[in-house]
This record gives C-alpha cells, sequence and structure tokens, in this order.
C-alpha cells in the first residue's frame, strides 16, 4: 500500500469513529443494528467491498437493509460477483474491519489483510460496486457513509442503483459479471418475459374460477410493496414491518394489519420487508387467524430443507421419490448444498428460497429447446423444455426472491389448475412451535448432524431426548443465533397443544443448561 493510499484511508476513517461499546458480527444477514450506530460500520463495508472487488476482479454488490426488523433498524451487506453472500472465508476480516478502534488499527487491519490475499491496488481493474437500499428512513444517511468507505480505495467506483430489493441488487450483481444488462428494468423485463411465456404455455383446459384467480398481496409496507405497485396489485401502506410481512404472518400465524373478513377464501401472499420472503396464506372465518402454506409448499418439489423444514414435507417428499438432504440452519449451507445438483431448489419454512440450475445443465437445455423447435415445435416434448428455460429466466438464481418467486407460484397455479385450497392439501403440516431463549454465551452450544444434536453442553440432548419421547410424532431441536446471544427452539408434535408444551419444556432445559440462571 503506498502512502497516497494509506493517507485516504486515515483521514477518511477518523470522520467515521465507531460507537463506543459495541462489538458488531458479520453473519447471514450481514450486520445489523439499531440505525443510529451503524454509520461507522457501513462505511468500513464500503471499503471491504471495494477490497472484495480488487480481489475478485469483479463487480460486488452492497446492500443498506435490516429486511424484517424494525424499521428502526438498519443493516448491511456483500453482494458477492455470483450474486450470493460473501464468502464465509471474509466474514472475520468483516467482523475485525467492524470493531477496529481506531484509523490507526483499522489501516493497520487492512494493510495485513491485503498483504494476506495478494490484493493489488494497482491493478488494471478497479473496484466497481453497486449499492442499493430499501425505504428505512435512515437508508440516505448510511448510503453517503458507504461510499465514502468505497472511494476511500483510490480509483474505487461506486454506482446508486437506487431504492431496491434486496434480491434486485443481488440479480443486478450476478448479471453485470456475466456480461448481461443490470438496471431495474432490465430486472422486470426478464421476469415478465419469463412469466408471459409460462402463462402462453398453459395446457388448454388448465382452468380455475374467478375468485380462485384473484390474489391479494401484503407488502410489509415496504420496498417489495412498491416495486409490486407497477403489477397493480392490491397493497396496504404504514409502517414498515409492522403487524404485517412473511416474518411476521409466517410466525404469528395471524391476519396482517389490513386483511379482513372479505378475504376469507381468497389466495393471499405476504412479502417481507425487502422482498427476499414470500409466504402465501387464507384468512379464515373467525379469531383473526390464517392456514399458512410456507416455504415448505412453496417449492415441494426437489427441494432441499433445513431440520427446520416441517417433517411432513420431508415425509410427502420422499414418497414422491425426491432426494431430500438436510444442512445446517442459514440460507448461506442450503444455496451452497444446491449448486452442487444440476437443478437444486432449496426453500426454508420463512419463505427465502430459490431453485439453482447448473450451467451444463442449461447449456444442454438450450440446445435440446433448439433441437425440438426445428425437428417438432410444439410437441409436449418441445413445451417442456421451452417451459424449463422460461423458469430458470424467471426464478432469481442469485438468492431468495419474493417477486419471481410469486410469479412462478402464480404460473404454476394457472398451470395445474390448482386453488391455493388444493395446494395447501398436498400434504398437513404437523403443528409446530418456534421460541427463542436468551443465554448468557451463544458458542457454549455446539450441534451436528445438520445442527439436529447437541454435542454440547453434555447432557442438554440426552434431556431434549427424554421430552421429545413423551409426546406422539415429537421432533425438537437447538441452534445458537448467528447474530446475538440467543438459542433458537423449534419443537413439533401430533397436536399444537402438544408442540407448544415441547417446545416450552425444551426452552427450560436450554435455560437451565445455559440461561442466565445457570451461571449464578
Amino acid at each position: 500500500m503506498n502512502e497516497e493510499q494509506r493517507s485516504l484511508l486515515l483521514k477518511s476513517s477518523s470522520r467515521f469513529p465507531p460507537p463506543q461499546g459495541v462489538k458488531l458480527s458479520y453473519g447471514t444477514a450481514g450486520f445489523r443494528a439499531d440505525a443510529s450506530i451503524l454509520e461507522s460500520t457501513v462505511y468500513r463495508v464500503g471499503i471491504l467491498a471495494a477490497l472484495r472487488s480488487l480481489k475478485t476482479k469483479s463487480v460486488i454488490g452492497l446492500m443498506i437493509t435490516a429486511s424484517h426488523n424494525k424499521v428502526s433498524d438498519n443493516g448491511v451487506k456483500i453482494a458477492d460477483p455470483s450474486g450470493g453472500m460473501l464468502t464465509q472465508n471474509w466474514e472475520p476480516f468483516a467482523d475485525a474491519l467492524a470493531n477496529a478502534s481506531d484509523p490507526e488499527d483499522l489501516v493497520r487491519l487492512i494493510i495485513e489483510f491485503v498483504k494476506k490475499e495478494n490484493i493489488h491496488f494497482e491493478g488494471a481493474c478497479p473496484a466497481e460496486v453497486l449499492l442499493g437500499r430499501d425505504t428505512r428512513p435512515s437508508g440516505g444517511s448510511l448510503l453517503e457513509a458507504a461510499k465514502q468507505g468505497i472511494s476511500s480505495i483510490v480509483g474505487a467506483i461506486a454506482l446508486d442503483m437506487g431504492v431496491l430489493t434486496t434480491p434486485q441488487l443481488h440479480w443486478m450483481v450476478r448479471a453485470r459479471n456475466k456480461g448481461m444488462k443490470a438496471s431495474e428494468v432490465d430486472y422486470f423485463e426478464q421476469l415478465s418475459s419469463s412469466f408471459r411465456c409460462l402463462m402462453d404455455l398453459i395446457p388448454e383446459g388448465s382452468k380455475i374460477n374467478e375468485m380462485d384467480d384473484k390474489l391479494i398481496v401484503d407488502g410489509a409496507n415496504g420496498v417489495g410493496g412498491e416495486k409490486l405497485a407497477g403489477l397493480k396489485n392490491m397493497l396496504n401502506r404504514g409502517v414498515l414491518n409492522e403487524g404485517v410481512g412473511a416474518d411476521y404472518v409466517q410466525k404469528e400465524k395471524v391476519v396482517p394489519v389490513g386483511f379482513g373478513p372479505s378475504d376469507v377464501g381468497l389466495r393471499c401472499a405476504s412479502l417481507d420487508g425487502d422482498a427476499d420472503r414470500l409466504v402465501y396464506f387464507l384468512v379464515l372465518p373467525k379469531d383473526n387467524k390464517i392456514d399458512l402454506v410456507d416455504g415448505d409448499k412453496i417449492l415441494s418439489l426437489f427441494a432441499l430443507f433445513t431440520a427446520y423444514a416441517n417433517g411432513a414435507s420431508t415425509d410427502y417428499l420422499k414418497k414422491q421419490g425426491l432426494e431430500v438432504l438436510f444442512t445446517p440452519t442459514g440460507v448461506k449451507y442450503l444455496h451452497e448444498k444446491a449448486a452442487e445438483f444440476d437443478i437444486g431448489i432449496y426453500f426454508e419454512a420463512n419463505g427465502h428460497g430459490t431453485i439453482l440450475f447448473s450451467e451444463e445443465f442449461l447449456c444442454w437445455l438450450e440446445a435440446r429447446d433448439n433441437e425440438l423447435s426445428s425437428m417438432s415445435k410444439g410437441s409436449e416434448q418441445q413445451k417442456a423444455a421451452s417451459r424449463l428455460l422460461a423458469v430458470s429466466k424467471l426464478i432469481n438464481q442469485a438468492v431468495g426472491d419474493a417477486l419471481s418467486g410469486l410469479l412462478l407460484v402464480e404460473a404454476i397455479l394457472q398451470h395445474m389448475g390448482w386453488s391455493i385450497h388444493i395446494w395447501n392439501a398436498l400434504y398437513q403440516d404437523l403443528p409446530s412451535r418456534q421460541l427463542k431463549v436468551k443465554v448468557v454465551d451463544r458458542t457454549a452450544i455446539v450441534t451436528a448432524n445438520a445442527e439436529t444434536v447437541v454435542v454440547k453442553p453434555p447432557g442438554l440432548q440426552e434431556a431434549i431426548n427424554a421430552e421429545i419421547a413423551k409426546y406422539p410424532q415429537g421432533r425438537s431441536f437447538v441452534r445458537p443465533s448467528g447474530t446475538e446471544d440467543i438459542i433458537r427452539v423449534y419443537a413439533e408434535a401430533s397436536t399444537q397443544d402438544a408442540a407448544d408444551s415441547l417446545g416450552n419444556s425444551v426452552a427450560r432445559l436450554v435455560d437451565k443448561f445455559l440461561g442466565f440462571s445457570s451461571s449464578s
């Protein structure tokens, strides 16, 4: 690093002192916290994004969002050249940057890391970073901090893509690095043209009635709602994620704000704040309740599930002769596993997921489609190949995307001639409960077998097994949060009362072994 670069970093970083007494950690969601303490962190992630661009000689993305968190929070995360998440190898460096105590310490860390990674500042390709943010009021000032961080690397270019959904930015990064057009208009054109292609290929006779043809969407009062407005869906406006959104609907299993008796029996969908999650639901006639159609049912074929996938969905898929694999909880593990297949589909129950197609398979499919088009255009084989190609273009292969996922679900329902009632009846979910337990140190728990078995502390798994044995069809898992000192508990059983009881029993065990009472 030459003196010009060192001086630029020292001068710019002095304007963004880190908050005192705060330690941040980069996880699946990037960095998240109250927006008032994030300027320094976002500035430093801007530096990281520029260095990542230099290292990979590719365009990198930087998204400012806190997804389904409350409106006063915000966050920042990196999109790698593939459009996926930041490689895990760089997460420790992200933590070190965010928590560096002063400009001198920050520059020292950068010099050491640049040397270790063999990053060249004077390369032929300058760093280039695409920036996006959601609709949170704090987004504007944090965006400026990110720009300052990027520009503190000599020659780096920051391109503000505007207010976007998180999946849009990931799609743009992937498209740019594949040599494709990558504006928001290009994103919508690809989705709409692929959707029209699928609709044109719907078989004759696949018709659903007028009531089932209506879709009502809860946009979480966020950026996804703004983008869907162009499709003229019925949306509400209000405070971001307050009583609305896919996360709220999936966890609380109640009607979101703005929905009521007039929506009973209609097909409804809910996005989260930054539109990377999607769930469907039916409004029930009483008690403000819903019948949830979650991520496990959105793409129930060729699916990869985490251990949090409901046991009923896993059984259903196995009966269809499909390979069902388990990974540790978290999108980064699911995405990595799905990429090993020609076609890999993953979804979490919370509605985050997508379909991945290998490049080799897509090349073969395009050649096959061209061959069939020239020899037997209009045949069922040719239509099937065209449909699969359209799916590969409609779905966002970079990351889970509620907008593209919504269009694909709608096209499939039209193709099958299915109502949401028929779709929901594929299998019956086992009643379940998810809980959180505050602990002294989340790292004190160690799991194995895709987070289905507790290895440490000794005795906890045996105690959980004893509780599970008390309930018909009982299952329960615990795992540490990736960002805070919380242990997440999942339980399911043959009835809701049993699932609640099992979940509470396991939560008490976690508190006994790891909670604040255990340290006193």
